[in-house]
Formats: C-alpha cells, sequence, structure tokens
C-alpha cells in the first residue's frame, strides 16, 4: 500500500477591506479594488491569524509584526447583480444592478518572524514579576 504524504502548508487569515480571507502562499483571491497598478506588489499588516505547520500564532485582534505580500495580478468587473422590488397589488416594480469592481491578486509571501521575536520579547520574566510584587507591598 502506498501511504499519502499529508503536506501541511502555512496559511493566515487576513483582514482586508473590512472582509477576512484564508489566504496561503501562491493563491490567487478576488478581493474589493485595491489602489495600485497591475504588477505592484502590496503589504497587508492585519493578519489575525497564521497557521504554519499545525502552530497556530492567533492575534488579539491582530498578530503584531505579521504581514501578508501580495502581487496584483488583475482589475476587473465581478458578475452583474440584479436587485429586483416590488410591492404585490400596488403595481411597483424596480429592476435595478450592478457589477462589483475587483482586483485578483496573487499571495507570494506570509511572514511571521517579527511576531515570533516580539511574541518572545512580550513575555514577562517570573524575576520581574516578584520584583514589582516586593515594591507594591
Amino acid at each position: 500500500m502506498r501511504e499519502s504524504i499529508k503536506r501541511k502548508k502555512m496559511f493566515a487569515i487576513v483582514d482586508l477591506a473590512g472582509k477576512q480571507y484564508r489566504v496561503a502562499e501562491g493563491q490567487k483571491v478576488y478581493v474589493h479594488r485595491l489602489e495600485g497598478e497591475e504588477g505592484t506588489t502590496v503589504t497587508f499588516d492585519k493578519v489575525l491569524m497564521i497557521d504554519h505547520d499545525g502552530k497556530v500564532n492567533i492575534g488579539q485582534p491582530a498578530i503584531n509584526g505579521a504581514s501578508v505580500t501580495a502581487t496584483i495580478l488583475t482589475h476587473l468587473k465581478g458578475d452583474k447583480v440584479l436587485v429586483f422590488k416590488k410591492k404585490r397589488r400596488k403595481g411597483y416594480q424596480k429592476l435595478n444592478g450592478h457589477r462589483q469592481y475587483l482586483s485578483q491578486i496573487r499571495i507570494d509571501n506570509i511572514s511571521e518572524k517579527a511576531a515570533a521575536k516580539r511574541a518572545a520579547k512580550a513575555e514577562p520574566k517570573p524575576e520581574a514579576e516578584t520584583a514589582v510584587a516586593e515594591n507594591a507591598e
């Protein structure tokens, strides 16, 4: 029998324009229209969670120092959305529609290096806690 090898990927949950997306390196995602030309690199600093080989790092609310780097591939418009309003027995009908402006981005890099260093520095040492407690008494 062949054993299947499970490859664990690094993924992150990023907040972009009020929406949360689960992204992994190399993934292409459609998001609300971003500022910038096609081919430019953008960085997102509001990373809510990172999972790296089963090690989960959760921010409160965001992880300090973590970032996701992406490249803008294209700007486009989404499918047409029709909005139909009707009031029965009144003769009122209204049909409106719109197409959302979107950007397609490719996730290039998920960085948590700065987050791990800052988390290690932020943990207080037990000696410091006892010294503060003695001074308070």
